[in-house]
């Protein structure tokens, strides 16, 4: 199945994957990345090592509260979802690791609250796998990591039977319907009912214990709606108008916070990740780097790439330096809201500079990546479940890594 026309009908026959066209252009890349025993534990390595510094880094939150006043500026209802959370953050993260030229790893975040590329990553590498005789699917066990992840998340909280699961996500945008489709699929194979819906079908259950999804009662949130629209929403860029649906969506989220507080629901990814997804939080880790244990510095320096917060740096010297900075918003995921100072003009770099909220953004220091013989340049996307490695989502690129990059399936040869 080397002809992409044949491989496209294959995509669609799955019933998961969205189209294989994007733009007109293929979407996926039918050759795999081959990753070395080697190279896939140092990959995984990373991927634990910057999940474990996100643990830590909430621990350090909640021995010192007054500094995530201080440090994040966080809005009133982000500040109630991470005080309402009491420090659970984790349960299913995306690390975006690359190997440098130079052959170090760097991570350039963790995408700890609703991570994406699931689908691509299991069902892509089941397509491919045929084609690369010899080769390993890194990805064949992540459908059983993930349903372990949910059930063992349901019984922290309670020992009866997980029976229903609600998935609250943007019902509006179509980008993630393969995620819906895939976590129902994976469900509903273990007979657990599954609700889908959007924050505003969400409420406390007529009975007043638990929360109801389109009207039926849930065991479980999993959770594919980002923590910073849950709350209120605030432009990053001084000349940007204010979004149409700007206000926090207060009555779901309360009711699923008194719910998850009073031990009614179990909610998937918790509220914690608004503080671990922020992007302020790498730079935490460069700028309070004493708070951290001596293991945890060494892992930052070793994997982080230096980052601070955009007004801490001036910018007289990003411009002077633009070929080794990127600045990223809090929030904002690749495209926009990422500028990477190597690959635009000084025009754009300097008016990113002018117009970037200083409050809103980080700059983080640019590494070059290794590119294949093609001159792609792999992200290698490391899915983190319950803290341990999971599987691989590799996308690739000419320059940064945006919404149109091709997607290739991953596998380990021996």
């Amino acid at each position: 199945m080397d002809d992409y026309a044949e491989f496209a009908r294959a995509v669609y026959a799955t019933g998961i994957l969205s189209d294989p066209w994007l733009w007109g252009e293929p979407r996926f890349r039918l050759n795999g990345v081959a990753l070395s025993p080697e190279l896939a534990g140092r990959l995984a390595e990373a991927a634990e090592a910057v999940t474990y510094l996100h643990q830590e880094l909430v621990e350090i939150l909640l021995e010192a509260p007054d500094i995530v006043t201080s440090f994040y500026g966080l809005t009133p209802f982000q500040q109630l979802m991470w005080r309402a959370a009491g420090g659970l953050w984790h349960g299913m993260a995306r690390a975006d690791v690359f190997v440098c030229a130079d052959g170090r790893i760097q991570c350039c975040e963790l995408n700890s609250d609703t991570p994406s590329g699931q689908p691509e990553a299991v069902w892509l590498n089941q397509l491919r796998l045929p084609a690369h005789p010899g080769a390993v699917d890194p990805n064949a066990d992540f459908p059983a990591r993930f349903l372990a992840l949910i059930r063992e998340s349901h019984a922290k909280r309670t020992d009866a039977p997980l029976a229903s699961v609600g998935i609250v996500y943007p019902t509006e945008l179509t980008e993630d319907l393969c995620m819906i489709a895939a976590f129902s699929r994976w469900l509903e194979a273990e007979h657990i009912r599954v609700v889908t819906g959007s924050p505003y079908n969400l409420r406390r259950a007529p009975t007043g214990k638990g929360v109801t999804l389109l009207g039926q009662p849930v065991d479980l949130i999993l959770r594919h709606y980002k923590t910073d629209w849950w709350g209120e929403r605030i432009p990053v860029w001084a000349d940007a108008e204010g979004y149409p649906d700007d206000e926090p969506l207060t009555e779901p989220l309360l009711a699923l916070l008194d719910a998850d507080l009073q031990g009614e629901v179990t909610v998937v990814n918790p509220f914690g990740a608004v503080v671990t997804q922020n992007k302020l939080s790498l730079a935490f880790f460069w700028e309070e780097m004493a708070r951290f244990s001596p293991e945890a510095q060494a892992l930052i320096r070793r994997f982080i790439p230096e980052t601070c917060r955009l007004a801490k740096v001036s910018p007289d010297r990003l411009l002077d330096e633009r070929e080794q900075w990127v600045i990223k918003s809090d929030y904002g995921c690749e495209g926009a809201e990422t500028i990477c100072g190597p690959f635009v003009t000084p025009e754009i770099w300097e008016k990113s500079i002018e117009l970037a909220l200083p409050e809103r953004f980080v700059a983080q220091r640019f590494f070059e990546a290794q590119t294949d013989a093609e001159g792609w340049t792999p992200n290698y996307g490391v899915f983190v479940l319950g803290g341990g490695a999971a599987g691989f989502f590799t996308r690739l690129s000419k320059t940064s890594t945006e919404y149109s990059s091709v997607t290739a399936p991953t596998f380990i040869i021996p």
